[in-house]
């Protein structure tokens, strides 16, 4: 029995990344030698291990055959007379197939170590085709890896997985979490660009894909693509360190300008309205989480609002605040914040500008909540005031508050 650190690790160490998880292949071994050594199986469709000190896995070497459509549809073979090259063989990129032994020494049957040299993207062998989510993963490595791109041989087999409908088959949840992934990743806007060069984005985020070619006000948007405006929102969303639902909030913020009838370009009146809509049918698609899903909607809602908030009067602010359910939840709308800063920093020649809207909003915000709402109700009641009058009381003595600490704020 010999064990080999395969995948991410070497490929990371390899490139003087920090190390991350470690993954081992097993050559030469029974799943009952394993357990006997004292290691917990946890695979289900296939022979995985956890080492009983380091918890570290320990897969079995194995093959695959294709046997139906998507990433599921494959019969696994794993059995003590699978070679280490075998086992490479399957793997997806040449930079995830390279071993390491125990002693130090790599094996790279595929060429990774020059392929990590020149930065490029490329598949091992033809088995490539046989699973779509390679696709996914392929254009997350892009939006990781600096400088990175893909192969001319490797785009055409994506090409030919997207032409085949293999990708129709994914599951919704494994498209989410990939998708997740990437955005996640440095330059989140290189995992669209890949997957719109081979045309899955067409398939898999049709909302998003019809987004490049569509004008915006130049006054406004110098870039003046929507497709173009949105990759820089994403990229100033990693850029700020925004969180999975602040940058998937970005995401679908404007898909309603896909939409836009021909006859109201470049304007794009009431999209606001329309890219909500379009992103709940994004997430009931993609099941999308919850927290990523509101904080989406009202992103997609208010962002005009947000924008031009510094022009609001204290009622005006107080009833944007309302809208966002803000005084309940303070941190949401800090996020929703941040959104909006990465949408209007994300234009040609805007990047480094300034944008008070989200300070003043964060201030209105605390004047807002520092309202005692309960002495409010109880000053109404003593007036007599009931039902929605108590709301109009509170919204009041909100809007004197912020207009009273405008001063420091404006």
């Amino acid at each position: 029995m010999k064990r080999y650190l395969v995948g991410g690790a070497v490929r990371d160490a390899l490139l003087g990344l920090p190390e991350g998880d470690r993954d081992w292949v097993v050559v030469g071994a029974h799943p009952q030698e394993m357990l006997d050594a004292g290691y917990l199986q946890v695979g289900r469709d296939f022979p995985v291990f956890l080492h009983p000190q380091t918890r570290e896995e320990h897969a079995l070497a194995r093959t695959e055959r294709k046997t139906a459509a998507g990433y599921r549809g494959f019969e696994v073979h794993a059995d003590p007379a699978v070679t280490l090259e075998d086992d490479l063989l399957r793997r997806d990129l040449t930079i995830n197939a390279i071993a390491q032994n125990e002693a130090g020494a790599l094996i790279d049957p595929h060429g990774g170590q020059r392929d990590l040299v020149d930065k490029v993207l490329r598949h091992v062998s033809e088995a490539f085709l046989e699973d779509p989510v390679r696709i996914l993963r392929l254009a997350r490595f892009a939006a990781r890896f600096d400088g990175f791109t893909v192969a001319d041989e490797t785009m055409a087999l994506m090409r030919r997985i997207v032409e085949s409908g293999e990708v129709d088959a994914l599951v919704p949840e494994r498209v989410w979490q990939e998708l997740a992934r990437g955005l996640m990743e440095a330059t989140p806007s290189r995992m669209f660009t890949v997957l719109r060069a081979c045309g899955a984005l067409a398939r898999l985020l049709p909302e998003v894909d019809r987004l490049w070619g569509v004008p915006q006000r130049a006054d406004y948007h110098p870039e003046v693509d929507t497709g173009v405006h949105l990759m820089m929102v994403l990229d100033m969303s990693a850029r700020l360190n925004g969180s999975l639902a602040v940058r998937f909030a970005c995401l679908g913020h404007d898909l309603g300008k896909g939409t836009t009838p021909e006859q109201l370009l470049p304007r794009h009146l009431g999209h606001e309205g329309r890219s909500v809509a379009l992103v709940r049918e994004v997430c009931d698609r993609l099941r999308v989480p919850v927290a990523c899903r509101e904080l989406a909607e009202v992103v997609a809602r208010e962002h005009g609002n947000v924008h031009r908030s510094g022009e609001f009067g204290a009622a005006a602010l107080v009833r944007l605040l309302e809208r966002c359910d803000a005084v309940r939840r303070p941190n949401r709308f800090a996020e929703m914040l941040l959104a909006c800063e990465c949408d209007a920093r994300g234009r040609l020649g805007l990047e480094a500008s300034a944008y008070p809207q989200r300070e003043r909003l964060g201030r209105a915000l605390e004047l807002a909540r520092n309202v005692d709402s309960a002495a409010v109700v109880e000053q109404a009641a003593a007036r007599g005031v009931t039902g929605p009058g108590v709301g109009d009381a509170i919204h009041q003595a909100r809007s004197d508050a912020v207009a009273a600490g405008l001063g420091a704020i404006a």
